[in-house]
C-alpha cells in the first residue's frame, strides 16, 4: 500500500456534467507540476452509466483517470459481503454505500483507504474569486467576503497550488505547519450558527472569527479544506429571501439567483473543532481510516466529522487555498423540497450532538434513535409557515407578472413539501423519515471498523473493482486548447 500517495476524487451523480471538471482540474494539477491518480466516483443509475459515459472516454488528460460506477461498486459490494460471510450484514453493508450523497463518498475512503484524498464536487472550480481592493483583516478575522451581484466587476480569478497546499498540512502535526497559519480552537461565521451551520439572518457579508484556545503541537491534521467562492455555502431559505429582498428578480426559478460570493481577504488556520467541514472542497488524511459519511440522502453527510474531529490529538485546517463553487441545478431537488429536507438536517444535528456518548478512531456513538416530539414539528411549522405568508405577500405586491408567477409557484411548492402544513400529518411523515435515516446511520456505524479493516489489509494486495478510463492521453496544455472555467 502506498502510505503516501495523494489521490483526486469527484464523487458526482451527475455523469452527464463530470467531463468538463476532470479537464479543468487536470489541467491546473499539470500546470503545477503533479502528477495524480484521478477517479470519478459515480452515483449514476445503470440507465444514465450507460448513456453519459461515452463522455468520459472523449476528454483529454494528463493524468490517468479511472471510474467507479454501478458496476465496480456491484462487484465491491459483493467483495465485501463474501468477506463477512453473514448473509444478515448483506443489507447493513448495502445501506452504507448505497446512493446518496453520504453512500458515494464512503466508496471514496475505501478506495483511497492507506494514502491521502483531496476531493473536490463536480461543481466545482480550481480557483478563487478574489476582491479587486483587498481589505487588511482584523487581528481574530481569518476571512472576509461579500455577494456581489451578477456582472458586476471588482473582483478577480486566483489559482492556487492545491495538492502542495494540501501536502503542507495534512497528516502533520500543527508544531509542523508553515508559519503563517494561525491556530485556535474554532472558527465562527458572523452570519451562521456556529453548530448546525445555519443562517441566523440573511446578510451580504460575512466573515470567519477564530477563537482562540490551547493547541498542542502534537495534534495531527487529518482534514483540511480550501476556503470556497462563487456559489457560497448558504441555507435554501436564503436563496427564498434573496429573491424576496431584490424585487429587480424574475426569473421562474428562485434556485437560479446567480449572485457571487467573492473574498475580500482570508488567511489560513488549524483549529481543534471545526464547525465548517465543507467535504466538496476537502482533502483527507486516510492513511489509517477515518469514519464513515452518515449514508444519507439529505445534506448532512459530512456531520459525522464536525464532531469526530473534536476527539483529543486530532485537528483540522482550513488552508491557504481557495475554490470556486458553480452551482449545477441539473437534476437538484425544487427549492421547496430542499428547504424541506434541511429542516429535516437541523433537527437530525441537533438531536444527533445533544445525545453523543463516544468518539473513537473510526466512528461515532450516540443515544438519539429517532424519536420526534410535537413540539419537534410545529417549531418547523411555524417557521416555514411564516415563510410561506412572506411568499404570498410578495406575490400580491408583485408588479412583474413572471415574478407573481414564480412566487405563487414556489408558494405552492412550499405547502406540498410540508404536507399542507397539516401538523398531524407532518408529524406522522417526519417521523418515518427520521426513524429510517437514524436506523441506517445507526446500524452503518457498528458495522464501519469491521469493513475498514477488511478493506486494509486486502489493499496491500490489490486494487478495488475500478475501470481504467480509455481516454485521449495528452504531454501537456501548451498545444492544446485550454478550456474555460
Amino acid at each position: 500500500m502506498k502510505s503516501h500517495e495523494t489521490i483526486f476524487v469527484i464523487p458526482t451523480y451527475r455523469l452527464r456534467d463530470v467531463a468538463e471538471t476532470i479537464e479543468i482540474y487536470d489541467e491546473h494539477f499539470w500546470s503545477n507540476g503533479h502528477s495524480v491518480k484521478m477517479i470519478v466516483f459515480d452515483d449514476s443509475s445503470l440507465a444514465n452509466h450507460k448513456k453519459y459515459y461515452a463522455q468520459l472516454e472523449q476528454t483529454r488528460t494528463v493524468n490517468e483517470l479511472y471510474y467507479v460506477g454501478p458496476h465496480e461498486k456491484e462487484q465491491f459490494l459483493s467483495f465485501l459481503n463474501r468477506k463477512l460471510r453473514d448473509r444478515n450484514l448483506e443489507s447493513l453493508v448495502r445501506n452504507l454505500f448505497r446512493p446518496s450523497y453520504g453512500g458515494n463518498r464512503n466508496f471514496t475512503l475505501m478506495y483511497t483507504l492507506g494514502a491521502y484524498m483531496v476531493s473536490s464536487d463536480d461543481d466545482m472550480r480550481p480557483y478563487g474569486l478574489i476582491e479587486s481592493s483587498p481589505e487588511s483583516l482584523q487581528a481574530d478575522e481569518i476571512s472576509r467576503g461579500k455577494l456581489l451581484k451578477s456582472g458586476e466587476n471588482g473582483f478577480y480569478k486566483k489559482s492556487f497550488d492545491l495538492l502542495t497546499t494540501f501536502k503542507d498540512v495534512l497528516g502533520k502535526k500543527t508544531g509542523e505547519l508553515p508559519g503563517n497559519y494561525e491556530s485556535g480552537e474554532l472558527v465562527m461565521d458572523t452570519a451562521m450558527d456556529l453548530e448546525t451551520n445555519v443562517s441566523t439572518d440573511f446578510s451580504r457579508q460575512n466573515s470567519l472569527l477564530l477563537r482562540h484556545g490551547a493547541m498542542s503541537r502534537n495534534n495531527i491534521v487529518k482534514i483540511a479544506q480550501t476556503f470556497r467562492t462563487g456559489t457560497n455555502d448558504i441555507d435554501a431559505l436564503d436563496f427564498v429571501h434573496m429573491y424576496l429582498n431584490d424585487e429587480s428578480q424574475h426569473q421562474e426559478n428562485l434556485h437560479d439567483f446567480r449572485d457571487l460570493y467573492v473574498l475580500v481577504n482570508f488567511r489560513p488556520v488549524v483549529t481543534k473543532k471545526n464547525w465548517r467541514i465543507d467535504c466538496g472542497v476537502a482533502g483527507y488524511d486516510n492513511r489509517l481510516g477515518l469514519p464513515p459519511f452518515f449514508p444519507t440522502r439529505l445534506r448532512f453527510e459530512d456531520f459525522i466529522y464536525r464532531l469526530w474531529i473534536q476527539q483529543p490529538g486530532i485537528a483540522s485546517a482550513h488552508i491557504d487555498a481557495v475554490q470556486t463553487h458553480i452551482k449545477n441545478n441539473y437534476m437538484r431537488n425544487p427549492l421547496a423540497m430542499d428547504v424541506f429536507n434541511e429542516e429535516i438536517c437541523i433537527l437530525l444535528k441537533k438531536k444527533i450532538k445533544a445525545s453523543l456518548d463516544k468518539i473513537d478512531d473510526l466512528s461515532i456513538d450516540f443515544g438519539y434513535t429517532g424519536e420526534i416530539t410535537l413540539q419537534d414539528t410545529e417549531e418547523i411549522l411555524q417557521k416555514i409557515t411564516t415563510v410561506h405568508k412572506q411568499v404570498l405577500n410578495a406575490a400580491n405586491t408583485a408588479s412583474d407578472p413572471h415574478r407573481k408567477e414564480s412566487l405563487l409557484l414556489f408558494a405552492e411548492g412550499l405547502s406540498r413539501s410540508f404536507y399542507g402544513f397539516e401538523p398531524d400529518f407532518f408529524q406522522q411523515n417526519v417521523t418515518r423519515i427520521v426513524d429510517d435515516v437514524v436506523s441506517v446511520i445507526r446500524s452503518s456505524l457498528r458495522i464501519w471498523p469491521m469493513l475498514i479493516e477488511i478493506c486494509y489489509f486486502y489493499k496491500d494486495k490489490k486494487e478495488f473493482p475500478q475501470l481504467y478510463v480509455k481516454n485521449k492521453r495528452i504531454k501537456n496544455y501548451q498545444r492544446n486548447t485550454h478550456r474555460k472555467g
